[in-house]
């Protein structure tokens, strides 16, 4: 009870004092940033105890103070005084012990180490240390009381508000915790998806701001060790191996992150893994002002990288597939060419040849039968340009393989359906296949390549086949050629019915011509006008043939 309060004024000055408290707790604990719950303790303490300045010192791990928060003192005057105090004297004491101390004059207490310049003077003092659970977070420090010195009271006070203070810093730090941790786990999408996306130089440099950002580091930089999945990711990266190097040595030796502190300045190294091998290190430094990294930090920084980690190596892995099934494409493509363009010019070059001694010897003088020669030569020369169209489209890297259009659906059944052919069809385009077939129609295309082509592979005993689709004079047309068998009077029905119907649910036809050694399946449905189909029908849109090339 403080001086000259006895009786029933005693017990009102102490009500309200209590009430004070009360509202002081109740103003902390509606708080849930941390700085400002730290600064609300800071000045509801100073106004509690009728303190002139108040101040509020959070200890480091080393044991030193990482932060100092005051009341009472104006910019200028902390201009003037510098670098807050770093946990030395009275400060340092309550740190080592942590216990109340109450001085009615800081000067007389031998552990004072004295104000630094520009320091206002001050007299009395009150510090009382702050816990948060078990462990002591900081200390609240209080001088000069504005009337008398302070009390007993005054002490069991700020000890009641520090104990309120404590549930709310740590409220507050899960708070925050929870925050950073969505903010980190956002992140950790957001660069997993540039790197999937994008590729692996753009993911380096998303992973770098990103983890800049989050860490409020002043440099990131990715340091790669053996050859892995984002050891050319980091080509392009350029890294300071005399600064960043000890800290990405020890990650990369021992795959864990490391934490060292070089001139000051917390220099975090966390690894990057793939396979079981750690081919990576992401180092990640701090100014010297700044604190040292918390093992809450740590923890979520190591788990983007981890996360990163393996979009890398499903990156590498997608372009390493990529690069196969090209392989295999250009392999697909140079036995189509083989097997059918080099062929057929071959057998158009020999044709010419015998034409070229026919007429050397005077034997040419039937111009209809030279001019029938050389018309079904260059209709085999056209065939052979149509054929080496096919092939570059199938080399076409701008072909969407999300949505592929109809050229690429047919040719991906035709490798299916035809599998079992000695010999794959030779397939080609003509007109705007793409822009005219789509919807249902091209269900429809497809149900009937499918079905002439089962028919061609379970009966017609054929070693050639051929496919053939025309978008032109308002029809979609598909023919399909074999040099099979033919087609038997009771054979090969149900099949033909059902294109038959399709043909004709459309307004369509459908032909057969069938004999031993020679069969042709046409069939032709009316497309509606598409805008900007070209008027010049049977322009080819991109012609050929393909062995299942893609």
């Amino acid at each position: 009870m403080p001086p000259g309060g006895a009786g029933g004024e005693g017990d009102a000055v102490t009500e309200q004092r209590l009430r004070a408290l009360l509202h002081a707790t109740q103003v902390v604990a509606g708080q849930l940033e941390l700085p400002v719950v730290l600064q609300r303790i800071a000045e509801t303490a100073a106004e509690l105890v009728d303190a002139e300045h108040g101040a509020i010192g959070v200890i480091s791990a080393e044991g030193g103070l990482e932060q100092f928060i005051t009341v009472g003192i104006d910019a200028a005057t902390r201009a003037a005084i510098g670098h807050p105090p770093t946990g030395r004297g009275l400060l340092g004491a309550l740190i080592d012990d942590p216990r109340a101390i109450r001085l009615t004059r800081l000067s007389d207490d031998p552990r004072s180490s004295g104000f630094p310049p520009g320091h206002p003077p001050m007299g009395s003092f009150l510090g009382v240390p702050i816990r948060v659970g078990d462990a002591v977070f900081g200390n609240l420090y209080l001088t000069d009381r504005r009337v008398g010195r302070f009390s007993a009271e005054d002490e069991h006070l700020v000890e009641a508000l520090a104990s309120t203070a404590g549930t709310a810093i740590e409220n507050a730090r899960l708070f925050e915790s929870a925050r950073r941790r969505e903010q980190w786990t956002a992140a950790s999408a957001e660069v997993s998806e540039t790197i999937l996306s994008a590729g692996r130089v753009p993911g380096v440099a998303m992973l770098e701001a990103q983890v800049a950002r989050l860490a409020r580091a002043a440099r990131v930089t990715l340091v790669t060790g053996a050859d892995g999945p984002g050891s050319r990711a980091g080509a392009d990266i350029a890294t300071d191996t005399r600064r960043v190097g000890a800290p990405a040595a020890d990650a990369l030796a021992t795959g864990a992150p490391r934490q060292l502190v070089q001139e000051g300045s917390a220099v975090l190294a966390l690894p990057l893994r793939a396979s079981g091998s750690t081919w990576g290190a992401l180092v990640v430094e701090r100014d010297a002002a700044r604190p040292r990294f918390s093992a809450e930090e740590i923890e979520v920084a190591a788990d983007l990288v981890a996360r990163a980690a393996v979009a890398f190596e499903l990156s590498e892995a997608r372009e390493d597939h990529h690069r196969v099934e090209l392989l295999e494409d250009r392999g697909r493509i140079s036995r189509d060419l083989h097997d059918h363009v080099v062929q057929q010019l071959f057998g158009t070059g020999l044709q010419l040849q015998s034409l070229v001694r026919r007429l050397g010897r005077g034997e040419g003088s039937d111009t209809e039968a030279t001019a029938d020669a050389v018309s079904d030569a260059v209709s085999r020369i056209d065939e052979s340009i149509a054929q080496i169209r096919t092939v570059i489209f199938a080399l076409d890297p701008t072909d969407d393989e999300e949505a592929p259009g109809a050229r690429r659906r047919l040719l991906d059944l035709v490798d299916e359906a035809a599998a079992p052919l000695v010999r794959r069809p030779a397939v080609s385009f003509s007109g705007p296949v793409d822009l005219v077939v789509t919807g249902s129609l091209v269900d429809d295309v497809a149900a009937v390549v499918r079905e002439a082509l089962t028919n061609v592979v379970r009966h017609a005993e054929a070693t050639r086949v051929s496919l053939g689709v025309t978008a032109a004079d308002g029809a979609v047309t598909v023919v399909v050629r074999d040099d099979g068998i033919g087609i038997p009077d009771d054979g090969r029905r149900s099949g033909l019915r059902n294109l038959r119907e399709r043909a004709r649910s459309r307004g369509g036809s459908l032909v057969v011509d069938s004999s031993p050694g020679s069969t042709l399946v046409r069939w032709s449905v009316p497309y509606p006008e598409q805008p900007g189909t070209p008027e010049r029908s049977g322009t080819p849109e991109r012609s050929g043939t393909r062995e299942g090339a893609r």
